[in-house]
């Protein structure tokens, strides 16, 4: 075979592989379009016109209904490997009682902190059955067949 041969079957050999190993990014939660949340003006703006430029919000205060939050998230996936948030930004827009816009809050992904949960397990009452203790233990466990009979072997229903 000739280079030009061998080096046009490899690279055929090898394009299929070129998708592998690109880098993908994706964009999650609130995408501005025209106006940013940080663009809205604390005295100025009230909710509504923060709804008309911004529209609804990625959520809403558990306990207050008067602060809102536009969240996005920005995420990078090289290969088979798992996505990467490479980005995040939370703006809490807190409005008064007058439905005015009274503060901005920023937060980026240097503000997130990662929760580890307990690695306890709640202890239950019983005993831990093993496989085969839970394959054999419902042999001779048969329930009767649904029937009219108030008394089993009556057949007339009648006590």
């Amino acid at each position: 075979m000739s280079r030009s041969a061998i080096a046009a079957t490899l690279l055929c050999a090898l394009l299929p592989l070129s998708g592998c190993v690109t880098k993908s990014r994706e964009y999650h939660g609130y995408i501005a379009d025209e106006a940013q949340p940080t663009d809205m003006e604390p005295g100025i703006d009230t909710r509504a016109t923060v709804l008309a430029r911004l529209g609804s919000p990625s959520t809403k205060s558990i306990f207050d209904d008067n602060t809102w939050y536009y969240m996005t998230v920005q995420q990078e996936t090289f290969a088979f490997y798992k996505p990467k948030v490479t980005a995040r930004t939370i703006t809490g827009i807190r409005f008064n009682e007058g439905d005015v816009v009274e503060e901005l809050l920023e937060y980026d992904i240097k503000d997130g902190r990662v929760l580890t949960y307990a690695s306890r397990e709640t202890p239950t009452l019983g005993r831990q059955l093993t496989f085969l203790e839970q394959l054999l233990g419902s042999i001779g466990n048969v329930a009767l067949p649904a029937t009219r009979e108030s008394t089993p072997g009556n057949p007339t229903g009648r006590n």
